[in-house]
């Protein structure tokens, strides 16, 4: 057993001495009341607590690890995990030990390889749409161009998980509504920091992108992500109102702050090449909410299991695997992260509607399926530690870094 592993095991041996005293010793050892009607938890901090246990499934016995959040404890709080760029990757435990949080999960699902277009970089950037302490990070791809298992009927890659100004946490969808204003007339615009663009579309490319190549979002069709790449593209940079940079093709390298980057394919191309250096251009962007007068402090995507306390219609029995997933209870003040363990004991897993059903056991009215697999990841801060460690065994026997994840907050 490596130096690693032997600090993962006793980081899960001592949280499970402290699950063995219940919630009630946990609470007396940090001051917290329970955060969530998980029975058996231990508290790690004031409105979070932790339990893990063995479930029985349809492919067998698995392991599951759950962390349980109480927003209304003034003291709790949730936002994004991210490693500060769109198109990056970190592991969970360095972006929640990087944010200060005292536990979290992986999140949506990402782009995480590109073997059916050989030379093009893979940019790890997530599927659907994000918001970070307020701010528009991204926007959502098309649906044939998402990674992940089949979407469940009905639903689309806009769906977002996120805890509104108001503290309360639902389950909502989030479009894309922009334009960008040309002196020969208003273009929509079809993507932003996205790693695919609609066919024919302009997407836009801000300092939240990142580094990486802007090539990928001119690959594949709306229906096929494996579809080749447009060879009509064309590239321009805004800068101060005014056209200051324009290319044939998708470039790469940060976009500078301030700047912004059109990319354009097919009928997006061609509207693009009418613009000259030094003409005026705006670009306006912002993700509406289908939830009446919503306003989120954080969101991210993946896709619905369970809403009103009912599965959703043909969601997959057959398929086991390893998942991550987060539940709703208490009309939005009450979180369950869920992840199944990777161990090789237990990998059968959960299929989707073992998902929805175990959280609705468990209490919550609505639940929300993440990136699982070898992206599954729960970390927590011990009482008294300064870092957070891995709880469950992830699939692939180490951390998989990913773009982003849920950070549980927690002040003394």
């Amino acid at each position: 057993m490596t130096r690693r592993h032997r600090r993962l095991a006793a980081g899960r041996t001592a949280l499970t001495v402290l699950t063995a005293f219940g919630v009630l010793a946990g609470a007396a050892l940090t001051g917290a009341a329970p955060a969530a009607a998980v029975p058996g938890a231990a508290a790690l901090a004031p409105g979070v607590t932790y339990r893990q246990f063995d479930l029985p499934a349809a492919k067998g016995t698995t392991h599951i690890h759950v962390l349980g959040v109480d927003l209304r404890d003034p003291r709790v709080r949730l936002d994004l995990l991210h490693p500060g760029a769109v198109a990056a990757r970190s592991p969970v435990s360095a972006l929640a030990d990087a944010a200060g949080a005292v536990a979290g999960v992986n999140g949506d699902f990402f782009n995480i390889t590109e073997t059916q277009h050989p030379g093009v970089e893979a940019t790890g950037a997530s599927v659907g749409p994000v918001i970070a302490r307020g701010r528009v990070v991204k926007a959502a791809v098309p649906r044939g161009q998402r990674f992940g298992p089949p979407l469940p009927p009905g639903t689309t890659t806009e769906e977002v998980f996120g805890v509104g100004t108001d503290r309360r946490a639902r389950l909502d969808r989030l479009t894309l509504l922009g334009s960008v204003r040309t002196p020969a007339g208003q273009v929509p615009l079809g993507g932003l920091n996205q790693y695919a663009l609609p066919v024919d579309s302009v997407g836009a490319f801000t300092a939240q992108w990142g580094g990486a190549s802007r090539v990928r979002a001119t690959c594949g069709t709306d229906t096929e992500r494996a579809a080749a790449c447009s060879r009509d593209t064309y590239e321009v940079t805004v800068r101060q109102g005014r056209v200051v940079a324009a290319s044939r093709t998708p470039g790469r390298g940060p976009v500078a702050a301030g700047a912004t980057v059109l990319v354009g394919r097919e009928a997006g191309a061609q509207r693009l090449r009418k613009l000259s250096v030094g003409e005026r251009v705006t670009v306006r962007h912002r993700l509406v909410a289908a939830g009446p007068r919503t306003r989120y402090r954080f969101a991210l995507g993946g896709y619905p299991v369970l809403r009103g306390g009912r599965p959703l219609p043909g969601l997959d029995g057959t398929t086991a695997a390893v998942r991550t997933a987060v539940g709703i209870a208490a009309g939005g003040r009450r979180l369950l992260l869920l992840a199944v363990d990777g161990a090789p004991a237990y990998r059968s897993g959960l299929t989707i509607a073992e998902v929805a059903g175990e959280m609705r056991r468990l209490g919550a009215v609505d639940a929300f399926s993440l990136d699982g697999g070898g992206s599954t990841t729960l970390v927590a801060r011990a009482p008294g530690r300064r870092t957070v460690s891995v709880r469950n065994h992830p699939s692939g026997g180490v951390e998989r870094p990913v773009p982003n994840g849920i950070g549980v907050f927690s002040a003394p």
